[in-house]
């Protein structure tokens, strides 16, 4: 046995340049495996009448590490290898006349081998996924509390999140079936996208925390088969996941929104459910509105706010907002089309019109005493009177 383990590992050395590349105590763990099995098959062949039955207990006491360092692959290749050598030595092996039964029992006893290979790999696989799944959990959980501490930043590197940037959370309804069928099913969508996911599955909701995302809505829309029917809402963009509680917050404020809206498209960013946010009572939703909408419009010059407001309060008339103001119907729109270009928002349309109203009465609600600068002389506006001659006019 000591010879047929010696002249295994010899040709290891020269044949595969894998065992080659292994640290020094890994190449010794495999030595044993080897000696290990060339002692089991001499054992077993020695009383040929038992029962074979090889376990995962052939690999001797070689850590459960060692399927890290080999991969099933590579412990087929040992097999191989060490199958070869015994059928080299068959010759001086066998007693004259048994060298066929000698060969035979090599090649059985090595099928049996490999099967033992596969379920130790299997056994770690199955334990490895299990880990991985309740750190993903973890990570999931600790976005949503947002939690950016050290402990996030360790089972996120452990799961090879450390590095990910553009991050995006996307939450819905779980699909039926268990979580950990939904949360693969989203996991399958996602590779075939070119995204990373971690996702999760919490009480009756889907979480899904994608990296490496460029297009949200178009991602989320690939991904929608994996949630239930209802409404789908992707949280804002961030840098990284230690930044993705901000993300979350948003996506799971949106869901909980998104029945206000019933109309709302499938997918549904959470920053265009801003309106029905707040009167969820979301109270960074409120600032959002009041900072984007209300405080660019009053701080824009060209009395921006005062058009935007009374075209709201006429009911949307251009003639009917130029009388009260006192400007032509053409200087009304080109306020308009100005204001949509510093809010983002059109109030010709009547969603933007809406989110538009809520923003202005939150505006005022919050109590603001700052006034809008004068119109400086080189922002004056444009006006084509009827006769097309043109003029300037306030």
């Amino acid at each position: 046995m000591p010879e047929l383990a010696r002249l295994a590992t010899s040709r290891m050395e020269a044949t595969l340049p894998w065992y080659r590349a292994l640290s020094a105590q890994d190449r010794s763990w495999v030595g044993l495996v080897a000696q290990a099995g060339v002692g089991a098959f001499l054992a077993w062949f020695r009383h040929p009448s038992g029962v074979l039955e090889i376990t995962a207990d052939v690999f001797g006491t070689a850590p459960r590490e060692l399927t890290r360092a080999i991969t099933l692959r590579q412990t087929l290749d040992l097999v191989r290898t060490v199958v070869d050598v015994v059928e080299d030595q068959v010759d001086e092996l066998a007693a004259p006349g048994e060298e066929q039964a000698l060969r035979l029992a090599v090649l059985r006893y090595s099928r049996e081998v490999a099967f033992a290979a596969a379920e130790v790999y299997a056994q770690a696989a199955e334990s490895r996924g299990a880990w991985d799944a309740r750190l993903e959990a973890l990570v999931v959980d600790a976005v949503l509390r947002g939690e950016a501490d050290d402990a996030l930043q360790s089972r996120a590197a452990a799961l090879g999140w450390d590095a990910q940037t553009d991050v995006v959370v996307v939450a819905g309804e779980a699909a039926s079936g268990s979580a950990a069928e939904v949360v693969e099913s989203l996991r399958q969508h996602a590779r075939r996208l070119g995204v990373d996911a971690l996702a999760a599955v919490q009480g009756g909701r889907l979480v899904a925390v994608l990296g490496g995302v460029t297009n949200p809505l178009a991602t989320a829309d690939g991904l929608s088969l994996a949630f239930a029917e209802g409404p789908v809402v992707v949280g804002p963009t961030v840098p990284h996941l230690f930044a993705a509680g901000r993300s979350a917050r948003a996506a799971l404020a949106g869901l909980v929104a998104a029945r206000a809206w019933p109309e709302a498209p499938r997918p549904v960013l959470a920053d265009d459910l801003l309106p029905e946010r707040v009167l969820a009572g979301d109270t960074p939703a409120r600032r959002a509105l009041v900072d984007r909408v209300y405080r660019r419009l009053q701080d824009a010059r060209g009395s921006l706010l005062d058009t935007v407001s009374t075209y709201l309060e006429s009911g949307g008339s251009l003639e009917a907002s130029a009388r009260i103001l006192f400007v032509h119907p053409n200087t009304v729109r080109y306020r308009l089309r100005r204001a949509a270009e510093t809010c983002g928002y059109d109030v010709m349309q009547p969603r933007d019109a809406h989110v538009v109203r809520m923003a202005l009465a939150l505006g005022r609600l919050s109590g603001s005493t700052r006034r809008p600068l004068p119109p400086a002389d080189a922002d004056l506006e444009p006006v084509v009177a009827p006769t097309g001659a043109a003029r300037t006019a306030d």
